[in-house]
């Protein structure tokens, strides 16, 4: 299984270098060549349809490289590439440090720091506010494979440390990203004054919950964008799309079985952080995860899971407080009621302020 892993590792490692379509362009129209030397009339018609294909390969990924290039010369990154690992990884940090914790912000699914623009945006005309792209993500880059929550918890912190920022922090984390953050304050409770969990991912719904097509449909969307990429991109960066597909490798029944333990935040494993837990009241934009129930009792049952699922954060510290989004909003409130998730965070980041010695 190991042996496994690092195969496959070396191979997302291999697909996430732009430079690989030349290559597999030249082996196709070599393979075309070698076909048409064998002199007989199908190899000869087989060879220059490969000779052509491959030319037509390699004019792609010659494409993607200029364009690749060219995007990095447009779009020049905001903030600092620090040292971390060997790797260079992107942070942005504004607003006046103050006498507050600092605020690190992190998206959900394996989205760079700029999806949560407008959240820090809001908050740093106030306080101290941190975007932080993750490997494979942003202006960072790609970094080792494989991608991990347990490798990121550990990576973070690094990036803070090397951009100067001081803490204590208070992490916020959306879905995937608030189960990033949370296993950062597990690891380094010296560091993190408070945690913001928006609707963080609960491992329960990826080992118990109904079998969820999607989510195993988007590692393989990943993938093979990735490979169109090489030869039809727009100018982004494939090493984007195979990091995504290396993260969501651990959330699959099988991929947490082997990480549960470096992974999973248990109840109690916060102490008495402060944490607050902010989730939606009910499933509103999640009724496909109710659309292969078999009958009511089965949707009823698959209802009660989730909700149920969602609010396990509470246990894991003997400071954590419940707090619901507006009515009618679902998992990516975030994004849509943006006022309200800064709200949240400055509230604690006030309370924070004045429990401090």
């Amino acid at each position: 299984m190991r042996r496994y892993g690092r195969i496959k590792d070396s191979l997302l490692a291999l697909l996430s270098r732009d430079w690989l379509g030349v290559p597999v362009a030249v082996l196709v129209a070599g393979a075309g060549g070698g076909l048409v030397g064998a002199g007989a009339a199908w190899s000869v018609a087989l060879g220059v349809l490969l000779v052509a294909v491959g030319v037509l390969l390699a004019a792609g990924a010659v494409r993607h490289l200029v364009l690749v290039a060219r995007e990095a010369r447009l779009n020049l990154p905001p903030g600092r590439l620090v040292e971390v690992h060997g790797h260079r990884m992107h942070v942005l940090a504004e607003g006046p440090a103050g006498d507050g914790p600092t605020v690190v912000w992190m998206p959900g699914g394996h989205a760079p720091g700029e999806e949560f623009r407008e959240l820090h945006t809001m908050l740093a005309a106030r306080a101290r506010s941190v975007l932080v792209d993750r490997f494979g993500t942003g202006w960072s880059d790609v970094g080792p494979f494989p991608r991990t929550t347990a490798a990121e918890a550990e990576e973070l912190p690094a990036a803070l440390e090397a951009a100067g920022e001081r803490p204590p922090f208070v992490l916020v984390g959306h879905s995937f990203g608030g189960l990033l953050v949370a296993n950062v304050a597990r690891r380094r409770p010296d560091l993190v004054a408070g945690l913001v969990l928006l609707d963080p991912t609960p491992l329960e719904v990826i080992a118990f919950a109904p079998r969820n097509r999607q989510l195993t449909g988007m590692r393989r969307g990943f993938l093979l964008a990735a490979a169109r990429r090489l030869f039809i991109g727009r100018g982004e960066r494939t090493g984007h799309l195979c990091a995504a597909a290396s993260a969501f490798g651990e959330l699959t029944p099988s991929g947490l079985a082997e990480v549960g333990w470096e992974t999973v935040v248990y109840d109690g494993d916060l102490g008495n952080l402060p944490l607050v837990l902010v989730t939606p009241r009910d499933l509103v934009g999640g009724e496909t995860v109710l659309a292969g129930a078999r009958d009511a009792a089965e949707a009823e049952r698959i209802s009660r899971f989730y909700l149920r699922a969602r609010v396990r954060y509470l246990a894991a510290s003997t400071a954590s407080r419940l707090v619901h989004t507006p009515a009618g909003t679902g998992h990516d409130f975030p994004r849509e009621a943006p006022e309200f998730v800064v709200g949240v965070v400055r509230d604690l980041v006030r309370e924070l302020r004045v429990t401090s010695p």
